[in-house]
């Protein structure tokens, strides 16, 4: 049975209090580490290492190969199954045999049911148009997957100021802002500018020729002159969503 850091916790706190022998607690915890699949080697106990469970992603697997990485992680206790990049086809196979939500924005797809926000705070994913959404979105469901509340605020970008400024409540209150960009990618510095939060910046590979698929904005964040901006790779959205619940939890 897969079990987090609060579990073990319990566990070990039971254990101390004379509730469960040591023996039992063995057991409990003496599941394999991984499984070596051939194709892939699913990690049981990134949950009590990490804080936070194994995730697919599905980029350059087939679907029935993330379908069995799913089995495997459902047969050992995982409760949410995270799959980032999924394919419609892959979303169609997986379907058949388990509860599965997808966005195909996004390319998200959640095995399991979303759990209750536990976050400290409210995450704010912020985007500079609305051609950086499915980067957004995945952000966004990957920090609601983690436990997270999330706000959106969609096409706020530099070109039409007034459009932020609007939401200078939800930016001022956030625990943690992913500001989202292609182009020059300036949205994340003026958010920077604004918010006494850590802000995660996303580059993303939305613009025209001199935007070389993202690498324009990466440099722009990267060089932003705003403190407490950090930056990710080129549409890494899972990655943002991923350190902002982090952040959140901490």
């Amino acid at each position: 049975m897969m079990m987090d850091q609060k579990e073990v916790l319990e566990l070990l706190r039971a254990v101390a209090a004379g509730k469960l022998d040591a023996e039992q607690a063995l057991l409990r915890l003496k599941t394999a580490p991984f499984e070596d699949m051939g194709f892939a080697k699913p990690d049981y106990h990134r949950a009590l290492r990490k804080g936070t469970a194994e995730v697919i992603y599905g980029a350059g697997k087939t679907p029935e190969q993330i379908r069995v990485i799913i089995a495997a992680l459902r047969e050992h206790g995982q409760r949410v199954i995270l799959i980032t990049r999924m394919s419609a086809d892959a979303a169609e196979l997986v379907r058949r045999d388990f509860p599965l939500q997808y966005d195909e924005l996004s390319r998200i797809g959640v095995v399991g049911e979303i759990p209750e926000p536990d976050g400290i705070g409210k995450i704010v994913v912020a985007t500079g148009g609305t051609s950086d959404m499915p980067v957004a979105e995945e952000a966004a469901r990957t920090a609601e997957a983690l436990g997270n509340q999330v706000v959106r605020l969609y096409d706020v970008g530099v070109a039409g100021l007034h459009r932020l400024l609007a939401y200078q409540e939800e930016i001022m209150s956030a625990r943690v802002i992913i500001a989202i960009a292609g182009m020059e990618g300036a949205l994340a510095s003026v958010i920077g500018g604004l918010a006494d939060c850590p802000v995660i910046a996303v580059p993303t590979s939305v613009g025209y020729g001199a935007s070389f698929g993202g690498l324009s904005a990466l440099l722009s964040m990267l060089n932003s002159c705003a403190s407490g901006v950090s930056v990710v790779n080129i549409d890494n959205g899972y990655g943002a969503g991923y350190l902002a619940g982090m952040i959140n939890h901490m």
